[in-house]
Order: structure tokens, then sequence, then C-alpha cells
């Protein structure tokens, strides 16, 4: 039992992997929180076009002097803001969204061109350096998680209204395009937050894996989102564990994770029909 703690506990004695292990739970706690209502709004592809915008919001915000993770956030927003003015008909828009998501790539490719001195990042940009986490950076992610939870929280109801029900909440006169806008804006501190810990490429891994692993066992709004949140942080540090004692990327092992208790899920979920159908 001792060496089972010892192992669980060696690899935090650095404080790289403090840093490392810190950021990590702020960004599973709050992508985790977020991602439930992405998962019940059906806002997948919306997830996945805001980490696009993010690398080319990174990689501008290099070129011009700034940190990654501020050009991320404004453009984010900004996106977001767009996006949630949009609505329902955002459905409707996915492919002229698509060329614009391609675009957003294209000029990050573009602004490390020019500013070839930064290419370098480009890696940890895309595929997150969760290990490489400064203690300002920690600091502002503690900020980020902090007010997209009070937000959360304070928008969590009429926000599960409106995703199960959103032509009823209208005829309730609630301000639907006002949350919508509020959520997406939450979106994008997630998506940035998440983008340090996977990258921009893998957000959808850690935004959309805990909620849909925890949809699968429970469909009821405290239990899922707070299983959810228990995953997010289980991941992120089950990650951090298997990277240290392998030396493989983090990104990986929280790709395979999500993976592979997504799996588990579905064959629970398949046991239970083929039981049923055969009484």
């Amino acid at each position: 039992m001792l060496y089972v703690i010892e192992l669980v506990t060696r690899p935090f004695q650095y404080e790289f992997m403090q840093h490392a292990l810190y950021a990590g739970i702020l960004a599973a706690i709050l992508s985790s929180l977020v991602g439930f209502f992405v998962v019940i709004r059906q806002l997948g592809f919306a997830a996945h076009a805001l980490g696009h915008v993010a690398f080319a919001g990174a990689t501008g915000a290099t070129l011009l002097g700034f940190s990654p993770m501020a050009g991320q956030l404004v453009i984010t927003l900004m996106t977001g803001i767009v996006m949630g003015r949009l609505g329902r008909r955002l459905q409707e828009k996915d492919t002229i969204i698509g060329v614009t998501l391609a675009l957003a790539l294209g000029l990050g490719v573009l602004f490390l061109h020019f500013y070839r001195t930064y290419s370098g990042q480009a890696n940890s940009i895309l595929w997150g350096d969760l290990l490489g986490v400064s203690s300002a950076a920690l600091n502002s992610m503690v900020i980020f998680t902090v007010i997209g939870v009070i937000l959360l929280a304070l928008l969590a109801r009429p926000l599960w209204f409106t995703s199960l029900s959103p032509a009823l909440a209208e005829a309730k006169h609630l301000p639907v395009s006002l949350i919508s806008i509020l959520f997406f804006c939450m979106m994008a501190l997630a998506i940035t937050l998440a983008s340090q810990v996977v990258g921009v490429l893998l957000v959808f891994t850690l935004v959309i894996g805990p909620p849909a692993i925890a949809l699968q066992w429970t469909h009821r709004f405290w239990s899922g989102i707070s299983v959810s949140c228990f995953l997010g942080i289980l991941i992120v540090w089950m990650a951090l564990l298997f990277a240290y004692y392998t030396d493989w990327p983090i990104s990986f092992w929280i790709s395979a994770e999500v993976f592979g208790l997504y799996l588990l899920g579905g064959l629970k979920n398949k046991v239970i029909y083929i039981r049923l159908t055969s009484m």
C-alpha cells in the first residue's frame, strides 16, 4: 500500500509537476462543467470551431509580442459572441463556419511563417504544454476559472431550461439570445484553458469527453454535472502520472483515457440493452 502511495505522490514532489496538476485541475473543472451544457445543447461542432479559431489567436498574439493565452481568449470571446448571436441558426450555417475555420488555421500558419523566431511554439499551441505552465499563466487560469464557474452558477437554471426546451423558454420571454451569448463566452474561457492542457486541436477531448462519458451513466442534472467534473479531474491527474512514468505526451494519455472510458460506458449500455431485450 505504501509503495502505491509513493508511486502516486512521487511525481508531484517537483514544482513543475505541481503547476501542471493545478493547471490541469483548473482546466478540467471549467471544461467539464461547461462541456456538460455543450453536449446537452449539441454544440460539439461549435466547441471544435472555437479550438481552431484559438490557434489563429495564439499565433497572432505571439507575432505581436503578447502571450498566446491572451490571443486565444480575445479571439475566442469575439467568435463566441458572434456564434451566440446566431443561436439556433448556427446549425444552418455549418458550411460557412467550416470554411471560416479553415481560414483561421491558415492564418495561424501564416503568422508562424512571418515570425519564425517563435515557430517552436507551434507544437505547444497545437498539442498543449501542460508541463511548461508558468506561475503567471497559472494565476490567469485561476482567475478565468473563477469567473467561468461564477457565471455558470448564475446561469445554470435558465441555461438548463433553454437547453432542454428553447421554444418554451422563448414563449416564457426568457432572454434566450443573451443566455446564448453568455454561454459562448463561457465556452471561450473553457476552450482557452483546455488548450493549455491538450492544445487547440485536442480541446474536444477535455470539453466533450468527460460530460459525454458522464451522460452514459446518468441523465440527471446534478449527478451528471458532478460526475463530469470528477471525471475531468481524474483524467488529467491520471494522464500526468502516466506521462511521468512512460515519457509519452500528456495529450495522448488524456485522449486515450477519454476513448477508453467512453467505450466502457457504451459497453455497459449495450449489456443493459441485451439483458432487457432478452427478458
